[in-house]
């Protein structure tokens, strides 16, 4: 595994255009380095786990042992159409336990010289039925954000940012839905900050929505791949390793879907093994993990492995406490209010659904531009003593370190 290192220095996080869908490499986990130069130790001690068991043999005494993943789905909507159903929620789900445990019809296309290669992975996926106070839930959260468009920098993990908070990842795996900005999704790594474990997906990499190009809900096994320890076909380098011995070295990633045998790295004469799901593949042409790349996720639930908590977990587990938990009302609206307007004392900025704006400064301008009053929200109700301004229009301004700006007009009586 002479590559290992440069695949821990990889990150995952896939970007949809309209002929494929390509995955970048190096930025994500380069920048969670420089947050934590101790991440590269960490990652290296999950690669020298993997190798240890993979070479002990293993793999061989679990074989028949079914491992079910407790999976809480956030899905983070700006508009009622972002609201996705349960319906879709669900058909994900059949898509990854179809593909781990190589169920799906579509895997009879697996060329001849790879059949005795395809594994049942043995892992399955369900939604939790209770939280980690053993409370019910459906295992779907469902939460109003004011941000239109996320990038891979882990915002929408956290409710202080307007995403939502990840569930304890010791116990579940956490899957957040949301609008990206150019990209399909991105995984964790196997010894990831627990905060931030877990796997991001674009609305139009969600579930099934189509039965070819990528809508066929299989983005979502590339990226849980690399969750489970999976590296590209590629190892992320020119005929790069993966790890993985019987996965044939390929020069790169395949994009659309090839018919015929692909020779690269000197693989011939079976080629390159482009239906495998950590390849780039379209989603109609990719059908099989190999038995090696199951010896690879299944050393991951070993004692003293990064996923060995999750056999644990009571997330599927029949809860306690049958306290439904009331669902979200949709906003009354998307953007600051200011009222009363016109008014002759106070006037009220409401900023119920975007806490993002406290602690930034307002300006309070009249019509020849002069500053009059400079405020600095400190609440999402914030209540604005207009007594001494003389009568006439003005302007109120304020702007997020995002860029996003507010200017909004009132009458002083």
């Amino acid at each position: 595994m002479k590559t290992a290192l440069l695949f821990l220095l990889s990150g995952f996080f896939c970007v949809h255009n309209l002929h494929a869908q390509n995955c970048e490499n190096f930025t994500y986990q380069q920048e969670q380095i420089k947050r934590d130069a101790s991440f590269s130790t960490k990652l290296n001690a999950v690669e020298n786990f993997i190798s240890n068991h993979i070479s002990s043999g293993f793999i061989n005494r679990t074989e028949g042992n079914i491992i079910r993943i407790p999976v809480v789905v956030h899905i983070l909507y700006h508009t009622s159409s972002e609201k996705i159903s349960d319906e879709l929620v669900m058909s994900q789900l059949e898509v990854l336990n179809r593909s781990f445990r190589h169920r799906n019809a579509d895997s009879v296309k697996t060329p001849a010289a790879f059949k005795p290669l395809a594994a049942d992975c043995e892992i399955e996926f369900q939604l939790a039925t209770s939280d980690s106070r053993s409370r019910y839930t459906t295992g779907i959260v469902r939460k109003y954000t004011p941000v239109t468009k996320w990038a891979m920098d882990d915002k929408m993990k956290f409710s202080a940012e307007m995403g939502d908070d990840a569930w304890d990842a010791k116990s579940y795996l956490n899957i957040w839905v949301c609008n990206m900005d150019k990209l399909a999704g991105y995984s964790s790594l196997p010894g990831a900050e627990v905060t931030k474990d877990g796997v991001v997906l674009d609305f139009g990499a969600f579930g099934v929505t189509s039965n070819t190009g990528y809508g066929m809900g299989k983005t979502a096994v590339h990226e849980i791949g690399h969750w489970l320890g999976l590296k590209h076909l590629w190892g992320d380098a020119y005929c790069g390793d993966d790890g993985v011995d019987d996965t044939p070295k390929q020069a790169s990633y395949t994009s659309g879907c090839p018919t015929t045998v692909r020779i690269t790295c000197s693989n011939g004469p079976n080629g390159d093994m482009y239906m495998n799901y950590m390849d780039f593949t379209r989603d109609d042409c990719t059908n099989m993990f190999t038995k090696g790349q199951k010896a690879r996720i299944k050393a991951l639930f070993e004692p003293g492995g990064p996923r060995y908590s999750l056999l644990s977990s009571k997330g599927l587990n029949p809860p306690l406490i049958f306290e439904a938990p009331l669902p979200e009302a949709d906003p009354q609206w998307l953007h600051p209010q200011l009222y009363p307007n016109p008014s002759n004392s106070y006037i009220t900025l409401d900023l119920t659904y975007d806490s993002r704006w406290i602690g930034k400064v307002i300006h309070i301008t009249n019509l020849q531009g002069q500053t009059v009053m400079q405020i600095t929200i400190s609440s999402k109700n914030l209540q604005i003593n207009i007594n001494k301004l003389p009568a006439g229009i003005y302007f109120l301004a304020a702007k997020k370190d995002d860029g996003e700006s507010m200017k909004l007009r009132f009458v002083k009586l």
